[in-house]
């Protein structure tokens, strides 16, 4: 795992006050496309289980996966009874069992590539559903995303993750879509968007970007002093532009 992945231990807590919520259209997406009731899941990298709950709620066995010991903690004191959690980054689990449903919400992309599809296919049942999603997190005026583009240049470039195989924004399919349509493993790839537009106050926002791994990378004091200049140029709330894609893929059932 990359530094980048492994530096959202230290603020587990403001993960789980600043991240948004994942809302029910894409637990509806999810089980439409299966066609059938999902009863078992398997979650990559859950984070402090913001996904974890939408799933579990609904009736969903669910098996959190996590490697930061501090995220973990976090995603026991909010999921409900029943589900199941365990320590270990994606590369490092054995498929003992298989799941009707493996799912990562932004969090694919911290994962090896290599081997990784067959790694997915060795968790589900044949016909199971794999399930991606995640999106920018972007303020939706294009007068404020500038304003704080020039307060944080001096610190950082950009707070974003480039597509993990070089796939062009504007192209119709995205990653891990792209991937997915090459792969053996996997058929039935669609991708679907879900809007979220949520607002929130100057401060909810300059905590959300406490979470960003780009920022957590920066030393403490230059930290403090982007936050700083970024709050100074924000309004005293801000809209933002923070949509889903989701990608479905059906594992193949061998002939």
């Amino acid at each position: 795992m990359s530094g980048r992945a492994r530096s959202f231990g230290a603020v587990a807590e403001a993960y789980e006050r600043f991240r948004p919520e994942y809302p029910v259209e894409l637990y509806d997406t999810v089980t439409a496309y299966a066609g059938r009731p999902v009863r078992t899941a398997l979650e990559i990298g859950a984070g402090t289980g913001k996904a974890t709950r939408l799933f579990a709620r609904r009736g969903v066995r669910v098996t959190a996966t996590e490697p930061d010991g501090a995220m973990l903690a976090e995603l026991r004191k909010h999921v409900p009874a029943g589900v199941g959690t365990v320590r270990a980054a994606f590369e490092e689990l054995r498929p003992v069992e298989r799941y009707g449903l493996v799912y990562a919400a932004a969090a694919l992309h911290w994962t090896d590539p290599r081997g990784r599809w067959s790694r997915v296919a060795a968790l589900l049942e044949p016909g199971g559903v794999f399930a991606s999603c995640g999106g920018p997190f972007r303020l939706a005026d294009p007068a404020v995303e500038r304003a704080v583009r020039a307060a944080r240049a001096p610190f950082l470039e950009s707070n974003e993750i480039p597509s993990p195989d070089g796939t062009p924004p504007g192209e119709d399919m995205r990653w891990p879509g792209t991937e997915l349509q090459q792969s053996e493993w996997f058929t039935d790839v669609r991708q679907s968007v879900l809007a979220r537009r949520p607002t929130m106050s100057a401060h909810e926002y300059v905590g959300h970007l406490s979470t960003v791994s780009a920022y957590l990378l920066l030393p403490a004091p230059e930290r403090d002093e982007v936050f700083g200049r970024i709050l100074r140029v924000l309004p005293d709330r801000v809209e933002m532009t923070a949509d889903l894609t989701v990608h479905l893929a059906r594992r193949r059932v061998a002939d």
